[in-house]
Parts: C-alpha cells; sequence; structure tokens
C-alpha cells in the first residue's frame, strides 16, 4: 500500500467520497443478502483443505436451528455468479442442511481499501451491537489480512479489547443471538467465556437471562463451577478410587460384560463420569443392545 492511500485510510472515506457515496459504501460493505447457494463457486484460493466431517455436522445442526449467524462473504463476479471469499465451513453446512440460499456480504471486484475503510467506519458507530463488531474485526482479519495488533490501532481500541470481541464468536450461537438481541450483555459474555464446557455456558446464560443476574453474580457463578469442577486434581481424584477400590471394581467389571475400555473418572466429591470408547458404529450398537439387555 502506498503512501496516499495509507493517508487516506486513515482520514476515513470522507477523505475521498462525498457523504452520500461514503455512506453508500458502508450500506454495502455492511448489508447481507440472500444469495443462492447454487451460484456461490469455491474459492481457488482456499488454504485450508481438510474440513472434519463431525464437526461440520454439528454446524449444520446448529444452522438448522438458530440459522447463519455470522454471514458469509462472497465476491461477485458476473450477474448471478459470485465467488467465496470467507465462510467456507458455513457453506458446506448450509448444503448438508440443504439450505438454497444464505445470506452473504457483496463485495465487487477489488474493492478491498474500501471495505477495510467502510468496516472501520461501521465500527465507529454507536448502535451497533457486540457481536456485529466482533463480525466487522473477524472480516477486517479474514478478508483485509488486518493482524489483530493492527487492528486495535486501526479503530483506536487497545489489543485485549479486540480480543475480548473477537472471543464472543466462540460462544455458542444461542448466546451470540442472545448478545444481538440485547438480553445479554457484553460484561455478561465475558464472564461465560470463562467456562470451557459449552453446556456450561449455555446453563449460566440462561440462568442469566431469567433471573437477571448481574455481571457479578455471573462472574460469582463463573468461579464457583470452575472451582467445582477443579475441586480434585487428577492425581486425588485416582488416589481416593485406588484408596478405596469401589470404582476400579466396578471399572472391571463393566469391561468384562462389554468386552471394552472402560474408564471411571470422579472427583473428590464422588462427581464425574463414565468413558466407554467405541470402534465404529457397528461398535456402537452392540454396546448399547449390551447395556439394554
Amino acid at each position: 500500500m502506498n503512501t496516499t492511500k495509507r493517508n487516506a485510510l486513515g482520514r476515513g472515506l470522507g477523505a475521498l467520497l462525498s457523504a452520500d457515496e461514503a455512506a453508500a459504501v458502508v450500506a454495502q460493505a455492511t448489508t447481507n443478502w440472500m444469495i443462492p447457494i447454487n451460484q456461490i463457486e469455491a474459492n481457488p484460493y482456499q488454504p485450508r483443505t481438510d474440513f472434519e466431517e463431525a464437526a461440520l455436522r454439528e454446524l449444520a445442526d446448529s444452522i438448522k436451528i438458530h440459522g447463519i449467524i455470522q454471514p458469509l462473504t462472497v465476491r461477485k463476479l458476473t450477474e448471478g455468479q459470485y465467488q467465496l471469499v470467507s465462510g467456507e465451513r458455513r457453506l458446506r453446512a448450509s448444503k448438508l442442511v440443504g439450505l438454497s440460499e444464505v445470506p452473504a456480504y457483496v463485495l465487487e471486484a477489488n474493492q478491498q481499501s474500501m471495505l477495510e475503510m467502510a468496516l472501520i467506519e461501521n465500527i465507529q458507530r454507536q448502535d451497533l451491537n457486540a457481536i456485529e463488531v466482533a463480525i466487522s474485526f473477524k472480516r477486517l482479519q479474514d478478508e483485509c489480512q488486518i493482524k489483530q495488533e493492527e487492528l486495535g490501532e486501526r479503530v483506536g481500541k487497545d489489543r485485549a479489547t479486540v480480543a475480548n470481541y473477537l472471543r464472543l464468536l466462540k460462544l455458542p450461537p444461542e448466546i451470540q443471538l442472545g448478545i444481538r438481541n440485547g438480553s445479554l450483555g457484553m460484561g455478561h459474555a465475558r464472564a461465560i467465556l470463562g467456562l470451557q464446557k459449552t453446556e456450561q455456558q449455555l446453563f449460566v446464560f440462561r440462568k442469566a437471562v431469567a433471573e437477571g443476574l448481574s455481571v457479578r453474580k455471573v462472574e460469582a457463578l463463573v468461579r464457583e463451577m470452575n472451582e467445582e469442577d477443579g475441586s480434585a486434581s487428577p492425581k486425588a481424584a485416582k488416589k481416593e478410587m485406588d484408596d478405596n477400590g469401589a470404582y476400579k471394581s466396578v471399572q472391571d467389571n463393566l469391561a468384562r460384560r462389554l468386552e471394552a475400555r472402560v474408564q471411571i473418572k470422579a472427583n473428590a466429591k464422588g462427581k464425574g463420569e463414565i468413558v466407554i470408547p467405541f470402534a465404529n458404529t457397528d461398535d456402537l450398537n452392540r454396546l448399547l443392545d449390551l447395556l439394554e439387555g
């Protein structure tokens, strides 16, 4: 990027366009349209070629329930023909669901610098919710190749703030929708991100919304759940199992009955889980028949 263009970007769209033209560029870059899937071709420069089937199926199930939270981005090639810029997993999962069209931001050819300016100006708006800001940051990373360290400088926010927004996109779709519609605040969401398990995150989210919990109460609940999960180290839990022999006996009996490896995990309070791995669908059905019998 030459010096002239860099200076223009620093001043924003207003340095290059009239107010109406600048507004039109921002609107185009941040408005998504429903595009028929059969009009979108793959990105030939997509560096990722392996997509885990189980993860795609999980995403497809989420899309079936919640829809596509983060629109794809496509580049218009000709009338009725588009090329994918970002969103390969979302596109593949949408095909698994059987969708005929998907929401997408549409870029004209060779408008990356305009897109960058439009997204940065859009972030400065006061009426955006946290998920909309996070999506704009993500697009600046993916579509404009701006590193996270640079993002803060471009939009006048520190690096930690940018990172916190981007982390919101790792939350389950149900929680992202809650942030979008205003039922959950940014502070609540940041606290929920302290939980590792999706089911725990959803439990706290639903409880916070239903009971109108403050950020401080959500933080306390998250701390309590994390302490409960980590109340006994793996060594302590194993020692307790070895000391009384009860878990070991049950584990061995189950393994013999099921002809499979069985692992019982428990903490010092006796809370835990039984893990029985299986090799394939036939092996799973065999285990289910034995357990039901």
